[in-house]
């Protein structure tokens, strides 16, 4: 199966313009001020970290995409859902710091991610695979938020 470049790019570069959305409009600096857990890691990791998940989950949507099993709708339709609900948390904890509401909010979008895994891993095994750092990320992104909370 011939690889398209253009494919991937476009879906990479739309993946982190919409997963990015809300921080080029909140100010993530109270992370800085916060009470956080002994696990926490610094501010500069973050973007680095979703920088990476960002390119792998673009790949896995590429690769379940790619293929002629079924119609494509589905694949994307959970992939932008997920992406929707990942760019709101940042608003929800940054920007309004609502810092319980945005534990609940991640563990919606962890059941969401796991429900798009569930269904990628029909079609494509390996589209599948690239979300796992994904998932892996979300957790302790939700134990960060649970003990921020609990700690603020």
């Amino acid at each position: 199966m011939k690889t398209n470049l253009k494919k991937i790019i476009i879906i990479i570069i739309l993946t982190i313009l919409i997963g990015s959305f809300f921080s080029f409009f909140v100010s993530m600096d109270i992370y800085n001020v916060l009470k956080k857990p002994n696990l926490s890691p610094p501010s500069y990791v973050f973007p680095i970290a979703w920088i990476i998940i960002y390119i792998m989950i673009s790949i896995s949507l590429y690769l379940v995409t790619n293929t002629k099993k079924n119609g494509n709708f589905d694949y994307y339709m959970i992939y932008v859902i997920q992406l929707i609900v990942n760019s709101l948390w940042t608003f929800i904890f940054f920007g309004l710091e609502c810092f319980l509401f945005s534990f609940f909010w991640i563990l919606l979008l962890i059941i969401l991610v796991l429900f798009m895994t569930y269904i990628y891993y029909q079609n494509n095994k390996y589209s599948a695979y690239l979300l796992i750092p994904y998932i892996c990320w979300l957790i302790f992104a939700a134990y960060l938020n649970l003990q921020i909370y609990l700690l603020n």
